[in-house]
């Protein structure tokens, strides 16, 4: 196992102790969140878990769940969720995210919204100062909309990039039926919720990829001294 999926695996095992019996649990998705997914099934197996019913942010965590035995319910029954737990590909010092590497991002955002606790899981490169830098800004927007977003976003100082699919002609498409653009803003997001508010009103934009003030917890692994550890940093006001 390389360190980095060591730094993964210690931080999705972290995660399910803050998991308890008859809750009704986000199921993220992404790699360190699908690591969770079986180390939970695990803990169900054993019995040191009971009841839990998984809300999934994607079709990719739910078809995982289901192969575990995860008892599935759907996000339109419920009116709260106990605690999700989902990755992110890059946090800031204030918990502010950005997620959607995985272009799943539209219902890993209703999941968060509709939970009472956010932990984040990740490893410690998607730790940032600031973000955008060096990680794109996914935004998911209706296939017949995506020219006039990205010329939207050329005035507001970003450039995007349709995102294409790797193992097929053509770009990627969402759980949603829909296209992503890659947003780079010069400098960096420095306004997140500035930058959120103002892409979601573009018409033809269903979603963005910056969680602003959704994040209760992360929870860090890394490796120190050859060995992954775990730590929880102090969110920065």
């Amino acid at each position: 196992m390389d360190s980095q999926t060591q730094m993964k695996q210690i931080v999705a095992d972290a995660a399910i102790k803050e998991v308890k019996s008859d809750m009704i649990l986000g199921l993220g998705s992404g790699s360190t969140a699908a690591l969770m997914i079986k180390s939970l099934a695990d803990e169900i197996r054993s019995g040191k878990l009971q009841n839990i019913r998984g809300v999934a942010t994607s079709f990719q965590s739910e078809v995982l769940a289901l192969e575990l035995d995860i008892p599935i319910i759907d996000l339109g029954s419920v009116s709260r969720i106990d605690l999700a737990i989902d990755g992110a590909d890059e946090v800031d010092p204030g918990f502010q995210l950005i997620k959607g590497g995985g272009a799943c991002h539209v219902r890993e955002k209703l999941v968060a919204a509709k939970a009472n606790q956010l932990l984040i899981v990740v490893d410690e490169t998607k730790l940032v100062q600031n973000l955008n830098l060096s990680f794109p800004l996914p935004v998911e927007v209706l296939p017949n909309a995506w020219k006039h977003v990205h010329d939207t976003i050329a005035e507001m100082n970003g450039t995007s990039n349709l995102r294409m699919a790797t193992k097929k002609a053509g770009p990627v498409v969402t759980d949603q039926g829909n296209l992503i653009l890659d947003v780079f803003f010069n400098g960096g997001i420095k306004n997140p919720k500035d930058i959120e508010m103002c892409i979601n009103n573009i018409p033809g934009v269903l979603e963005n990829g910056l969680f602003v003030d959704l994040a209760d917890r992360v929870l860090v692994g890394k490796i120190e001294n050859n060995n992954p550890v775990v730590y929880s940093p102090t969110k920065v006001s």
